[in-house]
């Protein structure tokens, strides 16, 4: 089922939470809505639901205008962070729920609600366990459950809010790799949200990256992490360091040393260099190039990562040392970004 946002907006009391927002959601892909808290992704996660109704713009399912159409009429699966299972009833009752409360005349008989219900515990890998009650599970069986109860109505589109958010790294990790193998079987339209990034990029077909009420960059992970079209997302998505520079002549200046970076296509003045602290180039000593003292240092995993304050004014950026490398104490060190971005100051 494809499903296109067109030109949304809503706002709650006359606050603003999403500002004339489009997207395109192809059949069958699994998207992320990736932002911080604040952005606007779980208020579109439930308009697209038709749990909150759009102030202007329009959703469509397919050709038909959803936008103001209820859950029910809109066919999706919900999976909440806090799983919302129902304590008195079992886990095979859990997930014929949804098929059980339907209107007489859609409503499937008792044993093929029962069939259903263990087809998707074998999904879910939690077959013997339909007798149990949510209480007697542990914390990503029950979000197990609550995507097998999900599935069970046949959703038109898969709506996830913050999924594995109440679970501890090792679970979520594990519950990812599911949750991909799940919809590579299944094939639903899948939107999920989070404010995990490592999450998002392993996950999705697409990331989609909001900051306040808007949608900053929709794109591949390789698109949303080695070309980041805003300071933004370049900030948001992995680690990175950025520093006030000037552009003259085509070249990309610190105070008055030239760092031996071309910026042809950026206009002269005031910009701001980012860079990743992994893609670096380390230097002996250097005609042009950015050089300062390292400031604090400290081991993360397999590298040093260490601060270093630059020039007069004492900026501070963030690179990363092999873990033996002499100066990651308190010495000099010169190096050049390898991949890197400029965006004109505002």
């Amino acid at each position: 089922m494809e499903v296109r946002v067109v030109n949304v907006r809503k706002e709650f009391d006359r606050f603003p939470a999403l500002h004339d927002v489009s997207l395109d959601i192809r059949s069958g892909e699994l998207i992320a809505l990736l932002g911080p808290s604040g952005s606007g992704k779980t208020t579109l996660l439930r308009l697209i639901a038709g749990l909150e109704r759009p102030t202007d713009g329009t959703i469509y399912f397919g050709e038909e205008d959803a936008s103001q159409k209820t859950v029910q009429e809109r066919n999706v699966g919900f999976v909440f962070q806090h799983y919302a299972l129902f304590r008195h009833m079992t886990v095979a009752e859990n997930i014929g729920f949804g098929l059980k409360v339907r209107d007489r005349d859609k409503r499937p008989s008792d044993a093929e609600i029962k069939r259903r219900a263990s087809e998707l515990l074998d999904l879910v890998q939690l077959s013997g366990l339909e007798k149990r009650y949510p209480a007697q599970l542990s914390g990503g069986q029950r979000q197990r459950v609550a995507l097998a109860r999900a599935l069970a109505i046949e959703p038109r589109v898969l709506l996830l809010d913050e999924p594995f958010g109440a679970l501890d790294a090792q679970v979520r990790r594990e519950l990812r790799r599911w949750l991909r193998e799940i919809h590579d079987r299944t094939g639903h339209t899948t939107v999920f949200v989070t404010h995990d990034q490592e999450e998002a990029l392993e996950l999705a077909d697409r990331v989609v990256v909001m900051s306040q009420g808007t949608i900053e960059q929709v794109g591949t992970a390789d698109d949303v992490y080695d070309r980041p079209n805003s300071p933004f997302v370049y900030g948001f998505i992995g680690d990175s360091s950025s520093l006030p520079v000037n552009v003259e002549d085509g070249q990309v200046w610190i105070a008055d040393r030239a760092v031996g970076l071309q910026a042809d296509d950026i206009p002269s003045g005031p910009a701001l260099l980012y860079f990743r602290p992994h893609d670096i180039d380390l230097l002996d000593g250097c005609g042009g190039c950015i050089a300062g003292t390292v400031a604090n240092s400290r081991r993360v995993a397999g590298t040093r990562r260490v601060e270093l304050e630059i020039g007069g004014e004492r900026q501070k950026v963030e690179i990363e040392l092999p873990v033996d490398h002499p100066a990651a104490q308190k010495g000099r060190v010169a190096f050049r970004p390898r991949k890197w971005k400029l965006f004109p100051a505002s």
